[in-house]
């Protein structure tokens, strides 16, 4: 059985979290450092998954003539996804 791999935003999560905890300068060496390794982790994990989403984008973006084509997306649109994100929960 699959196990369900935690969302983008769940994974960006994490890795903010654990940022605010090794700024705070608080923590034993051998404890930073296994946050340390664990945000490296999970920075490649959310830099993959953007990767695959331009791919995707480029994919439905492509020409009739096959080149790809890229287009700027306005704050307004983001917003509006984001929104609507917010609807589902």
């Amino acid at each position: 059985m699959k196990t369900k791999q935690p969302t983008f935003e769940a994974t960006l999560a994490s890795l903010e979290k654990i940022v605010r905890r090794l700024e705070e300068g608080d923590l034993q060496l051998e404890e930073s450092l296994k946050l340390f390794e664990e945000g490296v982790r999970l920075s490649r994990e959310c830099n993959e998954r953007l990767k695959q989403a331009e791919r995707r984008i480029e994919v439905l973006t492509k020409r009739e003539n096959s080149e790809p084509r890229l287009e700027r997306i306005d704050q307004s649109d983001i917003d509006e996804s984001e929104d609507s994100d917010l609807d589902l929960e």
